[in-house]
């Protein structure tokens, strides 16, 4: 430990280079992929009709339960349903995943198709079953 205080002391300039590059990458990972919402705060979007679910899951993922009342779009054929989701331009679009690991994609993808009303899931569909929320096999 006296040698990494010894290093940090002689090398302050590498070691503030450093912390500031891993401060930049933080900034821009969580800025990338959108702002994130709760499933609780999913859940009160949807009971006052101020947000619609965009899952983006595969068929054989989505016939193990979804969100009652999403719209499943698979993520690679997004940019083919845009039309679609013009509909509900006037409302919070929330994407969701598996586990949340591909959703930033799918929010950066309709930012650039100019919708600007956007967020992910946090957690994505394993949140949701860990809040015990009601999932739809049908």
């Amino acid at each position: 430990m006296d040698k990494l205080f010894e290093f940090v002391v002689n090398h302050y300039i590498l070691v503030s280079l450093f912390v500031a590059l891993l401060i930049a990458l933080f900034l821009l990972e969580t800025r990338r992929g959108g702002t994130k919402v709760s499933a609780q705060a999913a859940v009160n979007m949807m009971n006052h009709d101020e947000a619609v679910i965009v899952d983006i899951r595969d068929r054989k993922d989505h016939k193990e339960g979804r969100i009652a009342g999403s719209l499943q779009i698979p993520l690679s054929s997004l940019k083919d349903h845009v039309a679609d989701l013009k509909k509900h331009e006037d409302k919070k679009i929330i994407v969701v995943d598996k586990a949340g690991q591909h959703s930033a994609m799918a929010v950066k993808q309709l930012n650039e198709e100019g919708f600007t009303n956007v967020a992910r899931l946090d957690g994505g569909i394993a949140d949701w079953k860990a809040s015990n929320l009601p999932l739809v096999k049908k």
